[in-house]
């Protein structure tokens, strides 16, 4: 069957999946404000997301088939929940370790802009979800998965799959004492970010995968979900207080005043985003473009220290 619900229907199951996350967001911040604590902020944004995943496979009924017999929609659903699942153990996890977030020192005692973080969370878990909620939400039968489906799908899983991996393993690092000085473990030795590539990567494959459960390329409610993916990106790419530029920039400061030849190797020889060998050797026009290794990223130490160095090590082979 290729037909699937009418955009303005979707439209609704849309507005209301919204209209869950804001009382979501804004109880929690009712809270928050009134317990002058941010403790719990990550986890809500975590359990957002868990409560989308229910509702769009359990109260919508768009199909004549059972949401459990559409192999499809269990899927995704599956590695959707997985995703948001580990996200919601590692912030949980994290929040007590750190026994607070310093992002919001400044602004938790303040009503407009303490909303203003808990309504950012909130269009960031609805605008994530927008590929499954479409999927969930389809009416179109396809008992069998496309080749399109089965690379997405798997893309998909492996996104999560490093996701994971990356935060594990850096959290170990984390506690064994930092050795080295900056993390280059496991996946880290392939990629400066594994966990944001994991990220954007899962999003993508998601939104991909979500193609079959409309009705072909001229729909409109599979088009809006691409929403997921650019505003992923966007987040991890250009916002300032998170992602690739918070961890870069003059944020990398501290690796070049206290190991700056073997931080300067390990950025030259290691892709920011994509997990890889041989990055050393790749043209830098393709570095700044294809793989996104943008020079307004870069932090550009004091010469000499670094020459320095160099030339000390040279000295003593």
């Amino acid at each position: 069957e290729i037909t699937t619900l009418p955009f303005a229907c979707l439209s609704i199951m849309f507005l209301i999946c919204a209209s869950i996350t804001l009382a979501i967001q804004v109880t929690g911040f009712i809270l928050a404000f009134i317990l002058q604590t941010e403790k719990f902020y990550d986890i809500l944004g975590g359990l957002n997301y868990l409560v989308l995943a229910l509702y769009s496979a359990v109260v919508i009924d768009s199909s004549e088939h059972a949401w459990s017999d559409d192999k499809r929609k269990v899927a995704c659903t599956l590695v959707f929940v997985s995703s948001r699942g580990w996200l919601l153990l590692f912030l949980a996890w994290r929040a007590h370790e750190r026994g607070g977030d310093s992002r919001f020192d400044e602004v938790k005692d303040k009503f407009g802009k303490f909303l203003v973080f808990w309504l950012v969370q909130g269009l960031w878990v609805f605008i994530i979800s927008l590929p499954l909620i479409f999927v969930n939400s389809s009416s179109v039968w396809k008992p069998s998965f496309s080749g399109l489906d089965c690379v997405s799908l798997s893309c998909f899983s492996v996104g999560v799959f490093c996701e994971i991996v990356a935060d594990i393993q850096k959290s170990i690092w984390v506690k064994q004492g930092r050795i080295g000085g900056f993390c280059c473990v496991g996946i880290w030795k392939y990629s400066r970010h594994p966990n944001y590539f994991g990220e954007m990567l899962q999003w993508w494959a998601c939104w991909i995968f979500a193609f079959s459960s409309g009705v072909g390329i001229s729909d409109l409610g599979w088009w809006s979900s691409i929403l997921s993916p650019l505003f992923t990106m966007h987040i991890l790419l250009n916002t300032d207080a998170t992602g690739i530029p918070q961890a870069n920039g003059k944020n990398l400061k501290r690796y070049y005043d206290k190991c700056p030849v073997e931080y300067s190797n390990y950025r030259e020889t290691t892709s920011i985003l994509l997990p890889m060998v041989g990055y050393k050797d790749i043209p830098l026009f393709l570095k700044r473009s294809v793989l996104l290794d943008l020079e307004r990223w870069e932090y550009f130490p004091k010469e000499k220290k670094v020459n320095d160095e160099l030339k000390a090590d040279s000295k003593s082979e």
